[in-house]
């Protein structure tokens, strides 16, 4: 392995995440920092730099400023104009900070998908390099790959690159567009990349390695979503109710609702949901097989369960016996760990992702007004990725069916959503009144390669620091330099130099 090899850097960069990691080896590794997009500012430390309370506030920042599309976001962006790079918590800690209930302004500086205030992004991307990779700004021999959301202005391009090479002193520098990435990790230049985030996913069309501007788009739906449905469906679990909340001391429906969600949270999180292989969501369990309260109740749980996990020997059964089994593995129950309860869950776990294809599941439901602003109901994602191929040109769309990727998060977690989404998208590439050369006839799911051992466990959820790191190793081994800025590049022409090394960004 050379040296520039080991010392490249790749940061990945998403709305409510970053990743970063060191060195470019044989055998290419998943990130070694992966710590929330987000920086927490002490309140004290507000005044302390001349912002004097305003009529018992902090000049208006007590209140966050949600995200311009997302009136009721999770994800609160707060400029403090006054702050500097110092005064800001990121990582261990802000945790530590958050922990020990110290009155901390939190914001998230990427959630819209840019960068909305440059002192906070700065403050996580010195944390990122100097406290988690040990870089030393003096001798920085570090060229950088950089990865972020697409669609930023190249005004926000070339400020990434001047505060990475004048802040942090980086011997080189390159930006790569994250769906890019995503489906370079799954092996294709061509394709539809839906990355689905906490609160948004977003839908990226690509043909012969470029995106698509004007067809990509977002759709308000997300892991959130899908958590407040199941924690929803988990209220008719009584069993599971009344462990969180005794009848002799019930909790009031705000606190039930949120140990329900941290519930599915860690449910989702310890790989407990499955999507049937099919591409169906599961359906409601019948009526004679889904009181799981009543099973508990009589004891029979843990007999059930093993039922469920043993191997069967059917010489040895009758079809009475035969019969029985089929209904207990109808039941697929689990038990889980929470909070010091042991609970017994039903396969409703496994319609964690109904929302997505069918946000109507929301309506009504507690939680949701929280989750969605304005009055427009989001779609389901299977018509918006329709819509999205749709405008691409006609004899381009057969190739970008054959790159379905969904990446994100959850797929690291919850296994097909690809499939699933794959047989809801059928109905796009069906058209009897044209037959011709370039009528899509498939969709082909993607998924980052097996080849990748350190990624084989990941599901997609890292494609974006494969594809990244794919990248980096071709283009920072290129004698010529022609696909990155290098010291004397920007010496020559400073910032602008990225637009002219990014083939995407011109």
């Amino acid at each position: 392995m050379s040296i520039r090899d080991s010392n490249v850097v790749i940061i990945e960069v998403g709305r409510t995440v970053v990743r970063a990691g060191l060195g470019l080896y044989d055998l290419l590794k998943t990130p070694t920092v992966d710590i929330p997009a987000r920086v927490g500012l002490r309140r004290n430390a507000v005044v302390e730099n001349g912002e004097p309370p305003l009529n018992g506030t902090l000049n208006g920042y007590d209140e966050p400023m949600a995200s311009t599309s997302r009136a009721a976001s999770m994800f609160p962006q707060t400029a403090v104009p006054t702050a500097a790079v110092k005064d800001y918590l990121v990582g261990t800690q802000l945790d530590e900070a958050l922990a020990s209930g110290q009155d901390i302004i939190v914001s998230w500086p990427f959630a819209d998908g840019g960068v909305s205030d440059w002192t906070q992004a700065e403050a996580i991307w010195k944390y990122v390099l100097f406290n988690q990779l040990q870089r030393r700004r003096v001798q920085n021999e570090s060229p950088i790959l950089f990865s972020i959301t697409p669609g930023n202005s190249r005004d926000t391009y070339e400020r990434i690159c001047q505060i990475f090479f004048e802040r942090f002193n980086v011997a080189g520098f390159a930006i790569l567009e994250r769906p890019m990435a995503q489906l370079y990790a799954a092996n294709s230049l061509s394709g539809i990349v839906i990355d689905i985030g906490d609160e948004v996913s977003d839908i990226t069309p690509i043909y012969d390695g470029f995106i698509y501007h004007p067809a990509r788009t977002t759709v308000a739906l997300g892991i959130r979503h899908c958590q407040n449905y199941v924690a929803n469906l988990l209220r008719s679990n009584q069993f599971v109710v009344n462990a969180l909340s005794p009848p002799e001391n019930p909790l009031d429906s705000d606190t039930l609702h949120a140990a329900l969600l941290e519930l599915v949270k860690q449910l989702w999180k310890d790989d407990h949901i499955k999507i049937p292989s099919d591409g169906e969501t599961a359906l409601p369990e019948d009526e004679g097989v889904m009181d799981i309260a009543a099973v508990v109740v009589a004891g029979k749980e843990k007999a059930v369960i093993e039922s469920n996990q043993k191997k069967k020997n059917q010489t040895k059964q009758t079809e009475a016996e035969k019969k029985r089994d089929r209904e207990i593995e109808a039941l697929d129950l689990i038990t889980v760990q929470f909070r010091g309860l042991s609970l017994t869950i039903g396969k409703e776990r496994h319609r964690f992702c109904e929302p997505l294809f069918d946000p109507s599941l929301l309506e009504d439901l507690p939680g949701t007004a929280a989750l969605n602003s304005g009055d427009e109901k989001p779609l389901p994602v299977q018509e918006v990725v329709g819509h999205v191929v749709n405008q691409t040109d006609v004899d381009q769309r057969q190739y970008i069916w054959q790159g379905l990727v969904v990446t994100g998060d959850i797929t690291r977690h919850v296994k097909g959503i690809g499939v699933a989404l794959q047989s809801r998208l059928a109905p796009f590439i069906v058209n009897p009144e044209l037959q011709s050369d370039v009528q899509p006839r498939s969709i082909r799911v993607l998924s980052v390669p097996e080849y990748y051992a350190e990624y084989r466990e990941t599901g997609n959820g890292y494609a974006a620091f494969l594809g990244s790191s794919i990248t980096a190793k071709i283009i920072f081994s290129d004698a010529g330099g022609r696909n990155y800025v290098s010291k004397a590049d920007y010496a020559y022409k400073g910032p602008h130099s990225i637009i002219e090394m990014t083939p995407s960004l011109l």
